[in-house]
């Protein structure tokens, strides 16, 4: 059984992925990438496309509704990657109102000849093996993921990851449908991974039992706790499952912090780590008044000393 981390805007860079790895997930997908900067060569963009070494089988995801556009982007990013992706991953998911207002993500399962358009195009170019995220469909009215997904595997898609979703559901907890996921795969031969609302042994058996699913993307669960691959695995292999220590998990934030700003600079690295520093150090006990001054730390030492002073309070 394979796991993967979820691909997630804001969160699934390179550094969470390497740890997520290293922690048990069999691979990763990179945080959306606009096929419209790509085309239009902003340099950003292409940063964060970049993958890094012990990131596993990781593939670049990519989002747009203009089915030469997508094609340049699948092409452009493989032809300037150092290390390849293992998959062109299609975005037709994201439920996000900037993303759908612009015919993207989601959208595309109200339209499913422009989204089988979409994936051919990519198909015909891609030098790696072109797979599709989705969710259930826009709304409880409107389940379209098995007809997408039919067309998806018609158009040449390698595999599909179904979000058990609609998109009006938006991450709203108990929404998970996973007798549509198991609808997805019944209808199709290539590969369904399962995803949504994956965060232990328990939900990982009962989605596997329900849906059938060939693997299981976990998101959310994974958020200052990278550890949860292992323990899903060691649950579905039948072995013990441990849970990592209050100092093992600081340990993993000092170095998710330092991973980060090792990869884009103190100034904005510490800033995109006060969010996974609020996620690892969550419920421990004292944290509340720490985590406000982690997110009015300015620098890496700063920013470790926090923790340092986090992981004495606990131990008094």
């Amino acid at each position: 059984m394979e796991l993967f981390l979820a691909p997630m805007a804001g969160a699934a860079d390179s550094a969470m992925r390497r740890l997520c790895v290293r922690y048990g997930a069999d691979g990763a997908t990179t945080e959306m990438i606009s096929a419209a900067a790509v085309y239009y060569k902003d340099k950003k963009t292409f940063a964060l496309a970049r993958i890094g070494e012990g990131e596993g089988r990781c593939a670049l995801q990519i989002f747009g509704h203009d089915p030469a556009m997508m094609a340049y982007a699948a092409q452009a990013l493989c032809d300037a990657a150092e290390i390849k992706p293992c998959a062109i991953d299609i975005n037709m998911g994201c439920p996000v109102k900037k993303v759908v207002s612009g015919g993207d993500g989601s959208a595309l399962m109200r339209d499913i000849p422009l989204a089988a358009r979409l994936i051919e195009a990519v198909v015909s170019v891609s030098p790696v093996p072109v797979t599709v995220k989705m969710r259930t469909g826009w709304d409880s009215g409107h389940k379209t993921c098995v007809e997408l997904a039919r067309a998806a595997e018609q158009s040449g898609a390698s595999a599909l990851t179904v979000h058990g979703r609609t998109r009006a559901d938006m991450y709203t907890p108990g929404t998970v449908d996973l007798y549509s996921i198991a609808a997805v795969k019944n209808a199709v031969k290539i590969p369904v991974i399962a995803n949504g609302d994956v965060t232990d042994t328990e939900s990982a058996e009962r989605t596997l039992r329900i849906t059938g699913a060939d693997g299981l993307a976990i998101g959310r669960a994974a958020l200052g706790d990278p550890f949860v691959f292992g323990r899903i695995r060691a649950g579905l292999e039948g072995l013990p499952v441990t849970y990592p220590t209050r100092e093992q998990r600081l340990e993993c934030a000092a170095e998710h912090l330092r991973m980060i700003v090792a990869d884009k600079g103190e100034r904005v690295g510490v800033r995109e780590a006060r969010k996974h520093m609020a996620w690892y150090t969550k419920g421990m006990y004292g944290s509340a008044v720490q985590r406000r001054r982690l997110n009015n730390a300015q620098t890496e030492a700063e920013m470790i000393d926090i923790l340092l002073q986090i992981e004495k309070d606990v131990l008094l």
